[in-house]
């Protein structure tokens, strides 16, 4: 994908091609993973959604330390904690950021669980026009023609379902709105990296270990699901390494060409959706068929942006560098 003369998710200049490719990848591990777990989500029954979100905020901790040690940014978690002594107050934003990832990792683990595995995957759906919206408007992200394109296929697609149902449920809401307030404060607050995350997590830690607690000694999932005492720390580092991979996507990609991404994971979710019993009606295919063709755009013309700026540089010609769309 080009350059983007406007300003990034991360908060500084825009990404060059090397971040965009390195948000790409990211990005794409990132669906699979989120995918897979929606997959086995069902297999870790009778455990709750609410013990679910603990085990894995829990065991996200440990995972964030030991990337940042990986990268060398211990730094970051320290940078907030003297911002903290600071000013104590910034203690209450950040609760509230932990508290809407929370919501949106627990709506994640309990779709799947009661069946509502598809409501989610059409919030997901919505949110990447959203975030182009957020991005194109509140951020003054420029995006290319192929990106229209993609954007107005997949908002045909998703405003012949808004209208078909008449409604949107309350999970497809939770996540379509969520995750932009989440992205948009983190990003004001300058909280927008792993140590950011990191802090998030660890704020809720009590609550969530208390939830965890209180599923252990029940004695009854333990009971009706021993493999749970392997699974569910498998499930949580797992969920782990998938949400690190989407904050790192976020921070690579600018907001716009973040949010068109992502629609290859709501893709992903459906499929998971459907091979774990769930159906898609008659009348709902052609908003996925729309939601398809948008993410086969995405991924040829940025395929085809790839290919022509690598021969550009090889020749040392005038496309050697990625073309940057008008400044918007």
């Amino acid at each position: 994908m080009g350059q983007s003369t406007s300003k990034s998710f991360s908060g500084g200049a825009s990404p060059g091609r090397s971040a965009t490719e390195r948000g790409l990848i990211v990005s794409v591990i990132s669906s699979l993973c989120f995918a897979g777990i929606y997959f086995i989500t069902p297999t870790l029954a009778p455990a709750s959604a609410e013990s679910l979100w603990g085990i894995r905020n829990l065991f996200t901790l440990p995972l964030i330390l030991l990337t940042l040690a990986a990268f060398r940014q211990q730094q970051l978690i320290a940078d907030i904690w003297i911002r903290l002594r600071r000013r104590p107050v910034l203690i209450v934003p950040i609760l509230i950021c932990g508290l809407l990832v929370a919501a949106q990792l627990w709506v994640f683990s309990w779709a799947p669980l009661h069946g509502r595995g598809l409501h989610v995957a059409l919030g997901y759906f919505l949110l990447p026009l959203i975030l182009v919206i957020v991005g194109r408007f509140l951020y003054r992200d420029t995006l290319l023609w192929w990106h229209w394109l993609a954007a107005g296929v997949a908002a045909v697609g998703v405003v012949w379902e808004i209208i078909r149902v008449g409604s949107v449920s309350w999970e497809t809401l939770l996540v379509a709105l969520g995750y932009p307030v989440y992205f948009v404060l983190r990003r004001a607050l300058n909280i927008n990296h792993l140590g950011g995350m990191f802090w998030e997590f660890l704020v809720l830690a009590p609550f969530a270990l208390w939830l965890v607690i209180a599923e252990v000694t029940n004695g009854r999932t333990l009971a009706e699901n021993p493999a749970l005492m392997w699974l569910a720390p498998a499930f949580a580092l797992w969920s782990g390494f998938a949400l690190i991979c989407y904050l790192l996507a976020s921070r690579f990609l600018s907001i716009s060409i973040f949010g068109l991404m992502s629609y290859l994971e709501p893709a992903l979710l459906v499929v998971a959706s459907l091979l774990i019993g769930e159906r898609i009606a008659s009348g709902e295919w052609p908003m996925y068929m729309a939601v398809w063709g948008a993410v086969l755009i995405l991924v040829v013309g940025g395929t085809v942006q790839l290919v022509r700026s690598s021969r550009g540089k090889r020749r040392g010609g005038p496309d050697a560098q990625p073309p940057g769309p008008p400044a918007g």
